[in-house]
């Protein structure tokens, strides 16, 4: 788009509200995942109620199925100092060793940026848990060793037996972070619960949720139908928690999020695309994956190696590289790791999708029911809009009819099925 981006800036989260009423928050997932209900918004703006298991007799043939398989981490830490109070420590990305892969192989000691809760009653000295890993007993301690970003603090845990890494640490020390909608404390349920049976890297403080809804047997179903999976792997930051505090979104700052892709994800989207297959985006992080890629293409194929996307890049003037065509954006970035000789590419994404947006690999995407006034819910609306001129909004009509239906809300929720409205 060369147009100017104030338009987009300009849109009031406000028109992105609707009534939730509490009880309409699932707590918990159903017992049988793919036994949701699923509501299906179709091109011609029609809506059908389905069940998710009926998904692969709901998905065009000519179909591949990306995923995101990040797994989430237990990120909450509690810590309690010998005068009683309880601190607790939320770990939002590491800071060294940087890479996800090598911070959860470090041994003995690493860093982390973290959010701090009851931080007043942490001024100074080391924060201590006792730890039986393996029927080994370690002293895990956590101290403060600066400020970081967005309120954040950099703390550095070490630990006493130095063959144990910390990915082990973490699984005894920490507990699931579900979402703080939900109003409860974890339990033992959602370390199954809240991860999908695809999860395989570690990484997010919040899982991809319209992935839950998945099981082995619907994955065999879709293969008999034959499409295919394809993973990539963004891991989901707490800022996808962040409320929209700006009354116009130009006022918001995205969250930054670290995505990974590796060669043979990119040849078989190319592949795909070759072959007139619709994709289709299981969740909105795999959303923000897929639409970063052209950007990224664009910005190494003109000798930016920074790997990063801006939030507004999408708008206007702003992207300093705009991608061109899509399937050339993708091999500069399999060019790009053929340079370096990479087998995975790891990059970051601060990309906001809002109506305006130009949307060139999604053609079909499954989600669940987000919150009001959130960002999520503007990708949505412009997934479904191309044209707001010329249709009504769809997200409002579809979250009436999930909202007099009684579907079940948020990340333990109901799913929706979604296809572009087609102009006329």
């Amino acid at each position: 788009m060369n147009e100017d981006n104030s338009p987009v800036k300009n849109i009031r989260i406000a028109d992105f509200d609707y009534p939730l009423p509490d009880g309409m928050i699932a707590r918990h997932p159903l017992e049988k995942r793919d036994a949701c209900r699923l509501l299906v918004s179709r091109s011609d703006g029609s809506v059908s109620h389905e069940i998710f298991s009926s998904l692969p007799d709901l998905l065009p043939k000519d179909s591949v199925l990306v995923c995101n398989d990040t797994r989430v981490i237990n990120a909450r830490m509690q810590f309690e100092k010998s005068t009683g109070s309880k601190i607790e420590i939320f770990l939002l990305e590491p800071i060294f060793p940087e890479d996800y892969n090598l911070m959860f192989q470090a041994q003995g000691a690493c860093e982390w940026s973290c959010l701090v809760g009851n931080l007043k009653r942490w001024k100074a000295g080391l924060l201590a848990k006792q730890l039986v890993i393996d029927g080994r007993e370690l002293m895990l301690t956590a101290s403060r060793l600066r400020e970081g970003k967005g309120g954040a603090h950099i703390i550095k845990f070490d630990w006493n037996v130095p063959d144990v890494t910390f990915a082990q640490v973490v699984e005894v020390a920490g507990n699931i972070p579900i979402p703080p909608y939900l109003k409860r404390q974890s339990e033992q349920c959602d370390l199954v619960d809240y991860q999908t049976v695809y999860a395989r890297t570690k990484g997010s403080v919040a899982a991809p949720t319209a992935g839950l809804h998945f099981t082995p047997e619907l994955f065999e179903a879709l293969r008999q139908k034959g499409i295919e999976m394809i993973p990539l792997t963004l891991h989901v930051g707490a800022g996808t928690f962040q409320p929209v505090k700006s009354e116009e979104i130009g006022g918001h700052p995205m969250h930054t999020e670290v995505i990974s892709v590796n060669r043979d994800m990119l040849e078989n989207l190319l592949e795909a695309r070759k072959k007139g297959k619709k994709v289709v985006a299981v969740g909105t992080t795999t959303v923000r994956t897929l639409e970063s890629l052209p950007y990224l293409g664009a910005a190494v194929g003109a000798g930016d190696e920074s790997l990063h996307v801006e939030q507004w890049w999408p708008y206007g003037s702003e992207c300093p590289n705009p991608p061109g065509d899509t399937d050339r954006e993708l091999k500069h970035l399999l060019h790009y790791m053929d340079r370096k000789g990479l087998a995975t590419l790891t990059a970051t994404t601060s990309i906001l999708i809002a109506p305006g947006f130009r949307w060139r690999i999604v053609e079909v995407m499954v989600t669940n029911f987000h919150q009001p006034q959130s960002t999520l819910l503007l990708l949505v609306s412009s997934f479904l809009d191309r044209d707001v001129r010329r249709h009504p909004l769809q997200w409002r009509k579809i979250y009436d009819e999930a909202l007099d239906h009684a579907y079940r809300f948020l990340s333990y929720g109901d799913a929706c099925l979604l296809f572009p409205i087609k102009s006329v």
